[in-house]
């Protein structure tokens, strides 16, 4: 008995096998196949056609606007550690107020030629749509305003005061809503088109110009993170005090940062790795504070004062020890 194979059947006559593929494994006729380097044509009065170029530019403006609060985004970063950093130079009251000063003139900066800029760009928007973009500045110029007002008044900043710095009055341009002019004017202001018509109210000067407030949304994880890693701060600058001499602050800023992170155990498990990193970071920050009395109050008798600072830099990290039993 032959047995069958591709080529046979079983009553002996052959047939023609499968169409032979090309090299490219591609069986199909060459008439058939598109030529290589020509583009099919595109009848451009599709309308499926027309709604992608919608979306293509919709997608192209997004992506555009990303990278420009991205970059803005960076600026404030920057600006904001130069802030923090000026601040680290208060070594006593004879400097403090001019340092201050000199913070707060660069925080007004940050307002004025980047965070208005960031909140131009998302006017309209979803806030939570390009959050990730500017997130990161945000938290570190939270950061920079908590650690200038501890400063400054020994006091935390609210996130209300936060978001309150972040209105800004700008002029109403031409050919927006006239809803939004008149809801600009303050109390007052506002008078009936008939009353100025008869005379019994002045007419408003042509060169007076409206202005709307535009504000920089800010949420209330970015001011909890932000309250995160002015913590971090606090610890420098009680290592800082110990450095110059000032043995007071040290026990001052313990109590304050007890509070903060008591306040934070409130909050319980929160979702994001962020959330527990920097609070972990935190709890790293306080215990170190804490050593850092401990030495000041149990062995400060026995160490020299301009020893202190190098005794305290060499306790062992406390982010070793079991803080969570």
């Amino acid at each position: 008995m032959v047995r069958p194979d591709r080529g046979h059947r079983d009553d002996g006559k052959s047939f023609k096998g499968p169409a032979k593929r090309s090299q490219s494994g591609d069986s199909w006729p060459a008439s058939q196949k598109m030529r290589k380097g020509v583009k099919p044509a595109v009848d451009e009065n599709s309308e499926v056609v027309k709604t992608f170029r919608i979306f293509q530019s919709e997608l192209d403006a997004k992506h555009d606007k990303h990278e420009r609060l991205v970059k803005l985004s960076r600026d404030v970063t920057i600006e904001s550690k130069r802030t923090i950093f000026l601040l680290h130079r208060i070594s006593g009251e004879e400097d403090k107020e001019s340092l201050i000063k000199e913070a707060q003139g660069k925080i007004q900066d940050i307002q004025a030629s980047r965070l208005q800029r960031i909140a131009r760009e998302l006017e309209g928007e979803d806030p939570f749509l390009f959050h990730r973009a500017v997130s990161p500045g945000l938290q570190e110029y939270i950061e920079a305003v908590l650690f200038l007002c501890y400063a400054a008044e020994r006091r935390l900043m609210g996130l209300g005061e936060v978001r309150g710095q972040l209105e800004f009055r700008v002029p109403i341009e031409e050919g927006e809503d006239s809803k939004t002019k008149d809801s600009s004017k303050p109390e007052g202001e506002a008078a009936p088109d008939d009353a100025i018509e008869q005379g019994s109210l002045p007419k408003e000067p042509p060169s007076a110009t409206l202005h709307r407030t535009l504000a920089l949304y800010v949420s209330p994880l970015d001011y909890v993170l932000g309250v995160a890693d002015f913590t971090g701060e606090l610890m420098r600058m009680c290592i800082n005090s110990v450095g110059v001499g000032d043995l007071e602050t040290p026990f001052e800023l313990v109590a304050f940062m007890r509070e903060l992170y008591d306040s934070f155990q409130l909050l319980g498990n929160q979702p994001g790795r962020e959330f527990v990193r920097k609070l972990s970071v935190m709890r790293q920050s306080v215990s170190k504070v804490e050593n850092a009395c401990y030495m000041l109050r149990v062995r400060g008798s026995e160490i020299p004062k301009h020893m202190l600072l190098d005794a305290i830099s060499s306790l062992p990290d406390s982010a070793q020890t079991d803080f969570d039993t």
